[in-house]
């Protein structure tokens, strides 16, 4: 992400703070609800309003522009009383149950007392239009003549606007079309792009002005009216009046939403608890998925990250490699599809580079923000790599592999010339504009990389976890080589990710502090710091086994196992704040991946500990959901995690973390050469007596499986399987 990046280091970099988000509000105090489809995203309050004012991160918006800032209901000039509002379970619909206050007339008599009439809200968006119907119902025994009106507003801002920056200059707003029915309100940018917001009502208000629709409604008692709303985010004119268009667009929504989640593997356990914590996550990561000329992309978040981001995308798409490998796929082909091929200092862009970031607001068209197409990311073009090699490895695919090639060769070569700045066998990064981020790995505050006093680490800097998924990027490319009929190739990959590994350990080794050394600085002076980069050594397999157990025991040490999960950095280090984003916090997708590194050398009950802890974080977070990131305060009983205040929620490796975790503990890899599950010494956290696993592809086959606790140790049952695939574990 490029959050938190405004404290600058030089005078040069004054400019970063529209960087970032501000802090002026607390969205997990104001728990909103979110939709998303493709481009489109809706951040709305919990009445299913839209509510303006400084700081609010409320909106309809579309391709980085928030085409509508307000939009609100009112029954007789007053604001519904909430009673509930609720997501479905596959965020197709967002439903707000609504009640009348006490309503007066002008010499303040009781005109309708409280909870008679009931305002059912549906919502949902499909292909960048928000749809809304309006149920009102009477439940009194008289007639009811009642005013609702939605006032309405679109200040046409920048995504980057929203998140706090402040612009010099605005583009021309036109004078809104109103008809009888619809209302166009369009806004001229400086870009030269125009962008319009189309609402249209069914039926006809009794009065429509340029920010406000009014309906004069009569409802017998028991009876309804229904009232639909359409806010389209394009010039496009559909055919259809908008009570059928809302049906029929919630059918194609509803079915490409089935459709997409049906080709993943399932998941249930004994803990109803953690099945509906599994069934938001999987939720929210099609929610988040957009479906791109290339394949499906999973967009990194709302509502600040609603975007094609490099680094979040593989690494969502390698959590959930065992469960859809058709996100791999998409991801794979998406980013290849904007590689690098020439040097743009002004993008951070380099041959071979693996893109960070694509915006499409107008200060992005601007350059007012260098996110256009921007490559300020050291881990995409590696992570591009492995991806690509876990990918063959989970699916037997080489035609998508042998298509891949050339963009794996690119970014080898990347990594071998423009990576390795210095040319001492490490990836560096430093940006190559003033308007880049000064921070390129995944924590990229401008605070985030520092030495043991505190002091910023100067760049060039070499990443702990970046060298880690060099070393691993080089082993899949010399396993996709291999299978590609490369045998030179991939003995030379071979060699060189040897190399790395020992290279590694000499320089980012620090044995008084038991784990490997944050990063290395411009001066190749180690940053000696216990942070949890560690624990993706352990991940990406450069770890030497004999530093496993002392890089496992300092993870899990209190100074850095908060109780819920692995803080960023530890507490006992010199700029630890557990309310900071990346100097002591706790990130669900740090935590997945380290989990994942303790497996793999063994550790699988320390595992299981990170799985329980943040399965219990989840029990005190609405909807289940597990949020970007929470503060690193230590676990207390009875209490849950401290919330971070402007985290995204949903997040796509937050939202993949319980399913990572899962594979994690069950030791869950695939052979589609033989077609064969394997399990690795599977645990279960404490929370599960039993998991099933239920359409688990390989090579064109299917299998259910299911790992029961079984004493002191867990058992391994086939419930179904349909072609010639096996199970094998190991214990």
């Amino acid at each position: 992400m490029n959050l938190h990046v405004d404290a600058p280091d030089d005078a040069a970099d004054i400019r970063l703070g529209q960087f970032a988000v501000a802090s002026q509000s607390s969205l997990q105090e104001r728990r909103p609800r979110t939709l998303k489809h493709g481009d489109t995203f809706g951040v709305f309050d919990r009445n299913g309003d839209v509510l303006s004012g400084e700081g609010s991160p409320d909106g309809l918006f579309h391709r980085d522009t928030r085409h509508l800032s307000h939009l609100d209901l009112l029954i007789n000039g007053a604001r519904p009383i909430l009673l509930s509002s609720t997501l479905r379970d596959d965020n197709a619909v967002l439903t707000c149950d609504l009640t009348n206050p006490d309503l007066y007339d002008e010499a303040g008599r009781l005109l309708l007392a409280h909870d008679v009439v009931h305002i059912r809200r549906s919502k949902f968006l499909w292909k960048s239009t928000c749809f809304e119907r309006l149920l009102v119902r009477n439940f009194g025994d008289r007639p009811q003549r009642l005013m609702l009106e939605l006032r309405f507003e679109a200040d046409f801002a920048d995504l980057f606007e929203v998140r706090g920056t402040r612009r010099m200059r605005r583009g021309t707003f036109h004078p809104a079309d109103v008809g009888s029915e619809t209302v166009t309100l369009t806004y001229r940018g400086l870009d030269g792009l125009t962008r319009t917001t189309r609402l249209r009502f069914d039926p006809e208000p009794a009065r429509l002005e340029s920010g406000r629709a009014v309906f004069d409604v009569e409802i017998a008692p028991r009876q309804r009216a229904v009232i639909f709303v359409e806010v389209r985010c394009d010039d496009g004119r559909p055919q259809r009046r908008p009570r059928e268009h809302y049906l029929s667009s919630m059918v194609e929504a509803r079915r490409a939403l089935r459709q997409s989640s049906s080709r993943a593997a399932s998941i249930a356990t004994s803990n109803e608890i953690f099945d509906e914590a599994v069934r938001r996550s999987v939720s929210d990561l099609y929610m988040l998925v957009t479906d791109t000329p290339e394949g499906p992309y999973p967009y990194a978040g709302t509502p600040w990250f609603s975007a094609a981001f490099g680094r979040d995308a593989l690494v969502t798409a390698y959590q959930t490699l065992w469960m859809d490998p058709a996100l791999a796929r998409g991801v794979l082909q998406f980013l290849a599809a904007n590689q690098a091929k020439t040097e743009d200092p002004t993008a951070d862009a380099e041959p071979g580079k693996v893109l960070h970031e694509v915006r499409y607001g107008e200060m992005a068209e601007l350059g007012e923000v260098p996110f256009r197409r921007y490559y300020g990311s050291v881990d995409s073009t590696p992570l591009f790599i492995m991806l690509a090699g876990a990918y063959l490895e989970r699916t037997g695919d080489t035609s998508t592999l042998e298509r891949l090639w050339p963009n794996i060769e690119a970014a080898l070569r990347w990594i071998d010339v423009y990576g390795d700045r210095d040319g001492d066998g490490f990836v560096e990064y430093g940006r190559r504009t003033q308007e880049g981020l000064i921070n390129q790995g995944w924590k990229d505050s401008h605070d985030s990389v520092f030495h043991a006093d505190g002091s910023m680490a100067q760049g060039p800097i070499a990443l702990c976890e970046v060298q880690a998924y060099v070393h691993a990027a080089k082993r899949s490319a010399a396993r996709v080589a291999s299978v590609l009929g490369m045998p030179e190739r991939a003995a030379l990959l071979e060699t060189e990710a040897d190399q790395l590994k020992q290279r590694f350990d000499r320089a980012f080794w620090c044995d008084d502090l038991g784990t490997y050394a944050l990063a290395l600085d411009g001066h190749k002076r180690p940053c000696r710091v216990r942070s949890s980069n560690a624990g993706h050594a352990l991940f990406a397999g450069i770890a030497l086994p004999e530093r496993a157990t002392l890089v496992a025991e300092t993870l899990m040490d209190a100074s850095s196992f908060s109780g819920w999960g692995v803080r960023t950095i530890a507490s006992t280090e010199a700029r630890y704040n557990p309310m900071s984003y990346h100097n002591g916090s706790v990130w669900p997708h740090d935590n997945a991946l380290i989990a994942l590194g303790l497996a793999r050398y063994g550790f699988k009950r320390e595992a299981a500990r990170i799985f329980d802890g943040l399965f219990h974080a989840s029990v005190y977070i609405d909807l289940r959901r597990l949020p970007e990131l929470f503060c690193g305060f230590p676990r207390r009983r009875g209490q849950g995690p401290t919330f971070y205040p402007v985290a995204c929620a949903p997040q796509a490796w937050a939202a993949a973390t319980p399913l990572s975790l899962v594979q994690a503990c069950l030791g869950l890899t695939f052979d589609p050469q033989t077609r064969t599950v394997r399990l690795d010494r599977p645990v279960l956290p404490d929370f599960l007596d039993e998991v099933e696993l239920r359409n688990l592809a390989v090579d064109g086959c299917r299998l259910d499986v299911a790992v029961r606790r079984a004493g002191g140790e867990v058992a391994t049952h086939i419930l179904g399987r349909t072609g010639d695939v096996r199970v094998e574990v190991t214990v």
